[in-house]
């Protein structure tokens, strides 16, 4: 996935099997990226619990798709609702938001390369984005 350079480029023949790279992904909360398109990241990510603090990514849309499991969604002044296997959300930029689930849940999210894990809020769970690429 990265070349030489440090750069993520698209996956790897034997890279493909989604199973296996939800495996690589080292404990809850922590976004793995596996591949890029254009300026976009694709990550994945397992979540099991309530972990995620509320945040916001001011100038990034961020889209959620589940993989496995079901995920429950809070928007700001909004009623959660759950995302289950095969649902897609698009969190619009600039709104607050925070994610759960009670089972383990596979995620894959796709964000600007930029796009800060928790918006600018800090907490035990955050992750650097050279940490989501292996780097760090």
């Amino acid at each position: 996935m990265k070349d030489g350079k440090g750069k993520v480029g698209p996956l790897r023949p034997d890279e493909t099997d989604i199973r296996k790279l939800f495996a690589q992904v080292e404990g809850y909360f922590s976004p793995k990226v596996i591949g890029a398109v254009n300026d976009v990241y694709v990550k994945i990510t397992r979540v099991k619990g309530d972990d995620v603090p509320w945040h916001t990514h001011d100038n990034e849309d961020e889209l959620f798709y589940i993989v496995k499991g079901s995920l429950m969604m809070v928007l700001e002044n909004e009623e959660p609702f759950a995302l289950n296997e095969g649902g897609i959300f698009i969190v619009p930029q600039g709104v607050e938001h925070r994610v759960y689930s009670e089972q383990e849940c596979w995620v894959l999210l796709i964000e600007n390369a930029e796009t800060k894990h928790t918006g600018d809020v800090q907490s035990g769970i955050t992750k650097t984005v050279d940490q989501q690429l292996g780097q760090a």
